[in-house]
């Protein structure tokens, strides 16, 4: 973030929580990564339910990886290799599962299919594991809430304050992303337009997951 801009809002608060903090994690959140490009896939392809079920999932994933952080689980996660790498090639292997799931669902033969074939359920599932297999929401806990932590008051009430934060700005911008994607659903007619741009996510999400791969990976 910034320099100045983290001089203007530092020390300013809303409802106890910094303005930097909630700044630092709608910017964050504003980098595509695994959530923003799997809501987008999956709003474009089952539309706006499917795409917000997976948002409700995502936000209580969210929700309980800053819980573990608070009482510090989160942290030994990230101090052991093992646990780590089960986490991080857990959340590759089922990014590339999702991406393969999306692409068979909209074979040609399927094409003037509509598939209803998974419930809103199965969406939010989904959205939860995402985010319980991706270490890089364990590492954001670690490395960006403490700074914004003071040492004069309780430890625990402001990790849980901060925490709730995040997970409201964050299911604020997912949400607003699955209802432009959903939009953009509306506007394709053509069956044929429709397989082209859901094959062409699918793909995205593999090169999500192999970016995810790369980029927490440990020297």
């Amino acid at each position: 973030m910034p320099t100045a801009m983290t001089t203007l809002l530092e020390g300013i608060s809303l409802a106890g929580v910094p303005l930097a903090f909630l700044w630092t994690a709608f910017i964050i959140e504003l980098t595509p990564g695994p959530n923003m490009t799997y809501l987008a896939i999956l709003s474009i392809s089952e539309g706006k339910k499917a795409g917000l079920a997976a948002v409700a999932g995502v936000a209580l994933g969210l929700l309980i990886v800053g819980l573990l952080a608070a009482f510090g689980l989160a942290a030994i996660v990230a101090q052991s290799r093992f646990l780590y790498e089960v986490m991080r090639w857990g959340g590759v292997v089922y990014l590339l599962w999702l991406a393969y799931d999306i692409w068979r669902q909209h074979d040609a033969k399927n094409a003037d299919q509509k598939n209803n074939s998974k419930s809103l359920a199965t969406y939010f599932q989904r959205g939860l594991i995402t985010n319980l297999l991706n270490p890089k929401a364990a590492v954001f806990y670690l490395a960006v809430m403490p700074p914004f932590i003071d040492a004069g008051k309780p430890l625990l009430a402001q990790t849980l304050s901060l925490s709730v934060s995040y997970v409201i700005v964050a299911t604020c911008v997912h949400a607003a992303i699955v209802l432009l994607a959903a939009q953009a659903r509306t506007a394709l007619t053509n069956s044929a337009q429709v397989i082209l741009i859901n094959k062409t996510l699918s793909l995205s999400l593999v090169a999500v997951a192999l970016w995810l791969a790369w980029t927490t990976r440990q020297n």
